[in-house]
C-alpha cells in the first residue's frame, strides 16, 4: 500500500534548531503574554512585511475578527466580500454584528470581481472585505479606487497571501489592514497563529489590548476584549520558520512547475495563470476541472483510493451555508461565477517535500 499523499504538509525546522530556540522559555518560565520570543517574532515580521506595525495573535480567525472590532462600525452595517473563502472569513464579519453582502468572484483569479462591487454598496455599507486567494492577489489598486470613492475601510483576509509581492510591496500594505494565518497548513506557520498588519498608529494600543481582555495596564481595562495572545511555544515556531521560509518557498516553486508542465494546455483542465507584476508563493494548486469526461467529485474519489488527498477548497460557497441561508444575498445563484468554481475545484497536494515523481503520479492518475 501506497503512503498517504495529502493535500499538504507542514513546514518545521529540524527539531534540535526548535529545542535551541525554546531553552530559554524554560529559563524564564514565561509561556505566554507577550514575552521575548512573541516581541523578537513580531518585530522580525514588521521587517519581513517592511510594515510599521504587526500584532499577533493564537491563530488568524480572531486576528481578523479584532481588525474587524478596531473600527467600531455600528451593527448592521454592511460589509462586502467573497462568497468563495473559508468559513472564517465570513463568520469574523457576522460576530462583529455586521451583515455580509456576497460578490461574485473573478473567474480568472478567483478573487473579488472589482466591476460587481460598486451595485452591492448601500447608504450601510461600510467596507470591503476582500480574500486573496490560493496567493492570487485580489486587484489592490481598483479596490482602492472604489474605496476611496465612497469613503469605505479596506480590510484583507490575506491568510493565503503570506510573501506575496505585488509590484514589489508586500501583500501587507494594501488597504486600511491586512490579516495573515499562520496555522499549520500554511506557507508559514506558527503551529497556530495570525497576525495583523497596519499602518495607522493609533491602532496599536487597541489591536493589542483587544487580544488581552482590553487590559491596557495593571489597573486598567479600556475595551471589552478577548484572549487571542500568541504563547512563546508558537513564536518560537515562527522565528524558524522564518528562516527557512525562503527555501521552503523554492522548493514549492518546483513542485507548481512540475504539475504546470504536465497539466497545462489539457482540454477540460483549467489552471491559474500566472498574475502581472506579482511575485507568488506557491501555497496552493488549484485545478477547475470544466467539460472532462469525468467530475471533479468522480476525480477526488479516484485520487482518493490511489491515497492522494485532494481538496474540494472552497466547496460549497459560503452563501450557500445553512449559517448563511438568510442573508440577502445568500444563495450560490446570486454568485454563479463562484458557484461554477466551487463544484469544480480540486486542489492538488502542494508542499516544499512532495515529490516530483509523487507530482507525476497525480498527475498521471488524473490524465488517465
Amino acid at each position: 500500500m501506497n503512503n498517504i499523499i495529502n493535500v499538504t504538509r507542514s513546514s518545521m525546522p529540524p527539531i534540535e534548531e526548535y529545542i535551541e530556540e525554546i531553552k530559554p522559555i524554560w529559563d524564564s518560565h514565561w509561556l505566554t503574554n507577550m514575552g521575548i520570543k512573541h516581541k523578537q517574532l513580531q518585530a522580525e515580521l514588521e521587517v519581513f512585511f517592511d510594515c510599521p506595525h504587526v500584532t499577533l495573535y493564537t491563530n488568524g480567525h480572531l486576528a481578523l475578527e479584532a481588525a474587524i472590532a478596531s473600527f467600531a462600525f455600528p451593527t448592521g452595517s454592511e460589509v462586502i466580500t467573497t462568497p468563495f473563502t473559508f468559513a472564517s472569513t465570513t463568520h469574523a464579519i457576522t460576530r462583529n454584528g455586521l451583515v455580509p453582502v456576497f460578490c461574485d468572484v473573478n473567474p480568472a483569479t478567483y478573487t473579488i470581481d472589482t466591476k460587481k462591487i460598486e451595485s452591492l454598496i448601500t447608504p450601510k455599507t461600510v467596507a470591503i472585505l476582500p480574500v486573496h486567494v490560493y496567493g492570487n492577489m485580489c486587484d489592490v489598486d481598483a479596490i482602492q479606487a472604489l474605496a476611496d470613492r465612497h469613503h469605505l475601510r479596506v480590510i484583507y483576509d490575506a491568510a493565503h497571501a503570506f510573501a506575496v509581492k505585488y509590484k514589489g510591496i508586500s501583500s501587507a500594505n494594501f488597504g486600511d489592514i491586512s490579516m495573515f494565518s499562520f496555522h499549520a497548513t500554511k506557507v508559514f506557520n506558527t503551529i497556530e497563529g495570525g497576525a495583523v498588519c497596519f499602518h495607522d498608529d493609533s491602532k496599536v494600543e487597541l489591536l493589542n489590548d483587544l487580544k488581552n481582555f482590553g487590559i491596557h495596564g495593571p489597573e486598567d481595562v479600556n475595551y471589552v476584549g478577548g484572549n487571542a495572545k500568541m504563547n512563546e511555544f508558537q513564536a518560537a515556531m515562527g522565528i524558524c520558520n522564518l528562516r527557512h521560509l525562503a527555501a521552503e518557498i523554492e522548493k514549492r516553486k518546483h513542485v507548481y512547475e512540475r504539475y504546470m508542465a504536465l497539466l497545462s494546455n489539457i482540454p477540460g483542465i483549467i489552471l491559474c495563470k500566472p498574475q502581472a507584476d506579482v511575485r507568488p508563493n506557491y501555497a496552493y494548486f488549484p485545478v477547475v476541472f470544466d467539460g472532462c469526461k469525468y467530475t471533479r467529485d468522480e476525480i477526488f474519489d479516484r485520487l482518493k483510493a490511489h491515497d492522494i488527498v485532494a481538496r474540494k477548497y472552497f466547496y460549497p460557497l459560503i452563501n450557500a451555508t445553512k449559517a448563511y441561508q438568510d442573508y440577502p444575498t445568500a444563495g450560490a445563484e446570486k454568485t454563479p461565477i463562484a458557484a461554477h468554481i466551487a463544484n469544480r475545484v480540486l486542489t492538488l497536494p502542494m508542499y516544499s517535500d512532495l515529490s516530483l515523481d509523487d507530482v507525476e503520479r497525480i498527475c498521471s492518475i488524473i490524465l488517465d
